[in-house]
Formats: structure tokens, C-alpha cells, sequence
């Protein structure tokens, strides 16, 4: 069952009314082609990271009904590789919205077209920030949560932006975390 819409007071004045995870669901399938692969057969990282962005940013463009742009990505896992011939299955939703910003969750699969066997390749967590018509930042409407699963991922999202921001500002980080980042900037 869903949360009583919430509602948010727009630059206007007005409100804005709540959106569910189900309104801003997305799901992209493609197979992956020989030009989208490495020399041992496996799709490109990088090929698989520019449909996680393709994927995550429709989620939010549905979510904010505006142009959005990507904020960070700060983390890609990739656990499988996908071969060519095999389909790429892309699954994104917004896991919590923010003032201006969406955290938006993706998920990755192989699908081996033959025997229809599914293989978890990659999980991605990225950060886009509305904006409006003269290119800055505007509000989004909130997010309503559905499920058990919708409420975990909520949770998750703001334990991933204080650590987003904590690297983003430098706060709470020890010695050898600044030396590390001094050393790499």
C-alpha cells in the first residue's frame, strides 16, 4: 500500500504532489553486438556504463518531469561480464529524492538468449540533479514509497549520500583518507 501523497511547496508557492518508485521504473533491453565488445567477447565496461546513465537518467527525467543532469556516480560494481549475442537487461528506479537531487539505483543482467538463463552483472548508484529552463537546479516532487524493499532502498540511499558528501567536502575522514586524496588530487 502507498504512502499518503506528501506534498511539497514548489518555488512558486504551490505544492507539489508526491510521485510512487512505480511511476519512474525503467526497463531497456538490447543485445550487445560485436562493436559494443572487447577482444575477449565481453561488453565494455565503459559500454555498460553509458547505459546505466541512459537508463538512470530516464528513471529521473520520468520522476522530475524535467531535464536532468548527472551529478556523480559513485559506485559500479561489475560482478559478471555479458558476452556478445547475450541480451543486457537494464532495471532502474529512484531510490530517494533530495531537494533538487535523485539518487537513482540500477541493476544489470545477462540474459543468454538460448536457454534464457539470468546472470546479476552489475549494480549502479547514480546522482541527478533537475534542473529547469535557465539550467539550474529546481525541486522535485517527493517520493512515495510502495514496498518493504522501496523503504530499505530509501534507508540505503541516505547513508550513501552522507558518504558522497563527506568525500565531496572532505569531512570525517581520517589522516590516511586525506593523505590518500591529497596524494591522488
Amino acid at each position: 500500500m502507498a504512502k499518503r501523497p506528501k506534498q511539497r511547496k514548489g518555488r512558486a508557492g504551490g505544492t507539489r504532489p508526491g510521485k510512487p518508485v512505480s511511476a519512474s521504473r525503467v526497463e531497456m533491453v538490447e543485445v550487445v553486438l560485436p562493436q559494443d565488445a572487447n577482444v575477449l567477447g565481453n561488453i565494455l565496461g565503459g559500454r555498460v556504463m553509458h547505459l546505466v546513465d541512459i537508463a538512470a537518467a530516464i528513471a529521473a527525467h520520468r520522476h522530475s518531469n524535467s531535464h536532468v543532469v548527472t551529478a556523480s556516480v559513485d559506485y559500479v560494481d561489475f560482478r559478471n561480464p555479458i558476452r556478445i549475442g547475450e541480451l543486457i537487461l537494464l532495471r532502474s528506479h529512484i531510490n530517494r529524492v533530495f531537494r533538487t537531487s535523485m539518487e537513482v539505483g540500477v541493476k544489470v543482467f545477462s540474459e543468454n538468449v538460448l536457454t534464457g538463463q539470468r546472470k546479476h552483472t552489475t549494480t549502479a548508484y547514480v546522482t541527478f540533479v533537475a534542473i529547469d529552463e535557465n539550467g539550474r537546479p529546481k525541486a522535485v516532487p517527493p517520493l512515495l514509497l510502495e514496498t518493504a524493499e522501496d523503504r530499505r532502498r530509501y534507508r540505503d540511499a541516505l547513508y550513501r549520500r552522507r558518504i558522497r558528501l563527506a568525500y565531496r567536502y572532505k569531512r570525517s575522514r581520517s589522516a590516511e583518507d586525506r593523505r590518500l586524496m591529497d596524494d591522488f588530487n
